[in-house]
């Protein structure tokens, strides 16, 4: 598969198009040409990944300032159904964060759904991005078929992209990893189960907990769960959102995610900073 810069009108036409496959007909926030056409020759950073000349899927972010330093935004992330389990999402972050060191940038941001297993482990796992800021529906009602009304809840991650924590992420074989030893005393807030077809939460979350770092458990098949349970939906989304604006409130930021495909979760780490 081919990646390269997009940049031609054609390009974008192609990029338009396939957000509407990724995001469904009744998504009205695709990008236009117009868009594309201006950003990246101020800057933006636009990669697409071809097979056989058909675009599959591309990343695209925008410059932008946090405390007056030059960074980029990461708008979105696009990728052809067939193309999921590829490891493309991860090949066309990667080329993002060679194009921005490139520009003498260290930083690239981005939202993205917390209750997303899959997404959480990308981010975390593999590309060693940290998050300590949550944003209640900050999209507000959406229309693509992958969201299904849900609140637009999202975490903003930060990738400092030359930290010796990312390089190590970034470069290390995921089958070698060993697990920290000392996780098996760390805290769950919310403790959960399996009932009927869906992981269900199992009490009222532990809001008091002083630990130095804590799990977060959410179900990896929350996609699901908008399509066919939206009011189980709905109830996870409403208590992790209580979960994670407490503990973010009182110091606490997301350092890593670790999933179990067999057992149908995934852990967040949460580690207060401080003392």
């Amino acid at each position: 598969m081919e990646l390269r810069d997009l940049h031609t009108l054609e390009d974008f036409s192609a990029a338009v198009e396939l957000q509407r496959r990724v995001w469904g007909s009744g998504y009205d926030d695709i990008v236009p040409i117009s868009i594309f056409a201006v950003v990246v020759k101020r800057g933006g950073i636009l990669v697409g990944a071809f097979e056989k000349q058909a675009l599959a899927g591309f990343v695209f972010s925008i410059p932008g300032l946090k405390n007056g330093r030059v960074m980029q935004w990461s708008h979105m992330l696009g990728v052809d159904e067939k193309f999921r389990r590829s490891g493309l999402g991860h090949k066309l972050k990667l080329s993002q964060r060679e194009r921005t060191i490139s520009q003498g940038l260290d930083l690239i941001e981005w939202t993205f759904d917390p209750l997303q297993a899959p997404n959480a482990h990308l981010n975390f796992a593999r590309l060693g991005v940290v998050a300590e800021e949550y944003l209640e529906n900050v999209y507000g009602e959406s229309g693509s078929v992958l969201h299904r009304g849900a609140p637009t809840d999202r975490f903003v991650v930060s990738w400092k992209i030359a930290t010796p924590h990312v390089v190590r992420r970034i470069q290390r074989d995921l089958k070698l990893t060993v697990r920290d030893a000392a996780l098996d005393d760390v805290p769950v807030v919310n403790h959960t189960r399996v009932m009927g077809d869906w992981r269900a939460l199992d009490g009222p979350p532990l809001l008091d907990c002083t630990d130095r770092r804590l799990f977060v458990e959410i179900p990896t098949t929350f996609g699901d769960m908008l399509q066919h349970a939206p009011d189980r939906a709905r109830e996870w989304r409403m208590r992790t959102r209580e979960i994670f604006t407490t503990y973010f409130a009182r110091g606490y930021r997301c350092v890593d995610f670790l999933l179990d495909k067999e057992k149908g979760f995934g852990r967040y780490l949460l580690e207060r900073t401080g003392k």
